[in-house]
């Protein structure tokens, strides 16, 4: 493998300010420090080509020799964080070419969602998506839906049978969550698209496209799906504090993920219950919409608990310490929605129910509005990425450079 002189004092320059060699496009702004660092690391890892096998950053890497603006969002957004890498490098610091591919990666990845936000206004909401602000807006909502229970009909009452809606009428419950969940939905898919459209241009414009899109496609589902690159490039995990591999990262982050769809499956079902089937909550702890939720709800308490232990513990030199606040912010959610949720069905037949539903729906509000401003848009983002990268791969390589 080539290798750089252990004799050079300085690295090499950073990119170009226009645009990429392959596949990036409109942005040719001035790029920022953070992207100066990703285009310098690259360089620097093009020449020496030891990482090529470890994730898909490396060999989408060797489809570039300059690295412009739309190349460093990409490559970032394809960065799984694995730590991998970094402990591999022998230009990690204290070389005094201080590679470190993950944390130059995420330093961009969290700037790459400011600057495709929608509302563009917004894209400052990602510097302050914190615990703090997930708390009090979560806190906030909470508060005045107690309130408004208090002055409708009182927090305390008989039994109402699980009956939800003789406290919050369903044509009211589906008008506030139904907007809310509708704007998250539109502000994360326009912010994707603006993404895809600065970083693949020459894709979109390949004769070949037709072709490859589909595979393409359905393997990038596979790649979310298996979590396909937190396991290091070899299939035996990530580094968190060390140099030892662990799987806990994936296997917490597949509990987060299947978690949080068996619970969207559990609304789709119970949704399909009360239109198709005239069949209306409360439903039976051994119905479908119930089940589903309760496995759901499992994950995304273990996964999340799984991943703030494995934030607190992680090496700081592999993370972008101003991101923290916002990583817990969104697990603090997902916490809390799980854990109202499991309240919520263990006391809906008492009392309590009215002030635990509050509880709940304000929680679920505040995951529903941060979803587009924190981190959520990961996943959306990488998987755009991982589309990109599996296009890519199956076209020519126009350098002919590198394992392809």
């Amino acid at each position: 493998m080539p290798l750089l002189t252990e004799t050079a004092a300085t690295p090499p320059p950073a990119a170009p300010q226009g645009g990429p060699s392959e596949g990036g496009g409109g942005l040719v702004a001035a790029l920022t420090a953070g992207e100066q660092e990703v285009a310098r690391v690259m360089q620097i890892c093009n020449a020496c080509r030891y990482c090529e096998g470890f994730c898909a950053v490396f060999p989408a890497m060797t489809r570039r020799l300059a690295f412009g603006r739309a190349d460093t969002h990409y490559l970032a957004n394809l960065c799984h964080n694995c730590g991998s890498c970094f402990y591999a490098c022998q230009y990690a610091p204290p070389h005094d070419f201080a590679i470190n591919v993950p944390r130059a990666m995420a330093t961009v990845r969290a700037r790459t969602y400011q600057d495709y936000a929608w509302p563009p206004a917004f894209g400052r909401l990602y510097e302050r998506a914190g615990l703090t602000v997930a708390l009090a807006l979560a806190g906030g909502l909470a508060l005045f839906l107690v309130l408004a229970a208090a002055m409708t009909g009182g927090l305390l009452h008989g039994p109402l049978g699980g009956n939800f809606y003789a406290v919050v009428p369903h044509h009211l419950l589906v008008a506030l969550f139904g907007v809310v969940f509708l704007f998250a939905i539109l502000a994360l898919g326009i912010g994707v698209a603006r993404f895809w459209r600065e970083i693949s241009p020459a894709l979109e414009a390949a004769a070949s496209m037709a072709t490859v899109a589909v595979p393409a496609a359905a393997e990038s589902v596979a790649d979310v799906a298996r979590l396909t690159y937190l396991g290091g490039g070899h299939g035996e995990g990530c580094n968190e504090d060390s140099d030892r591999f662990t799987l806990w990262r994936r296997r917490f982050h597949q509990l987060t993920l299947y978690g949080f769809l068996l619970c969207f499956a559990a609304t789709c079902v119970a949704t399909l219950y009360h239109y198709l089937l005239n069949r209306h909550a409360p439903y039976a702890f051994d119905s479908l919409p119930v089940i589903l939720g309760t496995l759901g709800g499992a994950g995304l308490i273990v996964g999340p608990v799984g991943l703030l232990w494995l934030n607190v513990r992680r090496d700081a030199l592999l993370t972008d310490t101003s991101q923290k606040a916002m990583d817990r912010g969104f697990i603090a959610l997902l916490l809390l929605v799980s854990a109202t949720g499991f309240a919520l069905l263990v006391l809906r037949d008492t009392r309590f129910m009215a002030l635990w539903l509050a509880i709940h729906l304000g929680a679920v509000m505040a995951l529903f509005l941060t979803m587009p401003y924190g981190k959520f848009a990961h996943g959306i983002f990488r998987a755009a990425a991982l589309l990109k990268f599996n296009i890519e791969k199956r076209l020519p390589n126009r350098l002919g450079l590198g394992s392809d």
